[in-house]
């Protein structure tokens, strides 16, 4: 989802404001003036970031600016060691609402032919809380699916980020180009109890 798209599901984006310190009105799913005026500060912020992180191709971008503000830093910081070493990497997915990634978890299911590529319904994946991102890495210009350089990938940047967790890591359904901000628990069921609340569940800087 790119920054853009927030404006479709103004619940969803007030909830992900106010966790973020930027609303203070009610999350009533309401386009007024308190959400206005935080989507200009998230915006105005998010170009502070990328000013201070440097900027990237325009995929990323849309992307990146889908994060939560530390988010952001830390995908920058991240994207900035990748391309500086020569690699041609993109951040291809970031922030999903709910209703984007039950469409993603339908995929495989309910007849689809296509292959599975999460297990994670609306809710249940960290990239619905603007924490996430997955990454693609393209040689010549074409996109690589091989699990060994994305594992390359991992083993050049994760000893440099203690805060970035990889999916790669996982014990179940490892997910090698998937990235994500450490939250207050690992547990996303408290995260969404958290993210729906209003309330923040990443650490401060």
């Amino acid at each position: 989802m790119s920054y853009q798209l927030f404006k479709t599901d103004v619940l969803f984006y007030q909830r992900l404001l106010k966790a973020t310190g930027f609303y203070t009105g009610k999350m009533d799913g309401k386009w007024g003036p308190l959400t206005d005026a935080a989507d200009k500060a998230f915006t105005t912020e998010s170009h502070r970031i990328a000013e201070e992180y440097g900027t990237f191709d325009i995929r990323s971008e849309g992307n990146i600016f889908s994060l939560i503000p530390k988010a952001q830093i830390l995908a920058r910081q991240f994207l900035d060691k990748l391309t500086s070493a020569g690699n041609d990497v993109r951040i291809i997915s970031g922030t999903r609402t709910y209703s984007e990634q039950d469409l993603i978890y339908k995929q495989g299911r309910f007849g689809s032919k296509l292959p599975k590529v999460t297990n994670a319904r609306g809710g249940q994946s960290n990239h619905n809380f603007g924490i996430a991102w997955d990454i693609g890495l393209f040689e010549d210009g074409h996109y690589s699916t091989l699990d060994s350089k994305y594992k390359k990938i991992a083993n050049d940047v994760l000893a440099d980020f203690p805060d970035l967790q990889w999916g790669g890591n996982w014990t179940s359904f490892k997910d090698y180009p998937h990235y994500q901000l450490k939250a207050v628990s690992d547990s996303v069921t408290q995260i969404r109890s958290l993210f729906e609340k209003g309330m923040p569940y990443v650490s401060e800087p």
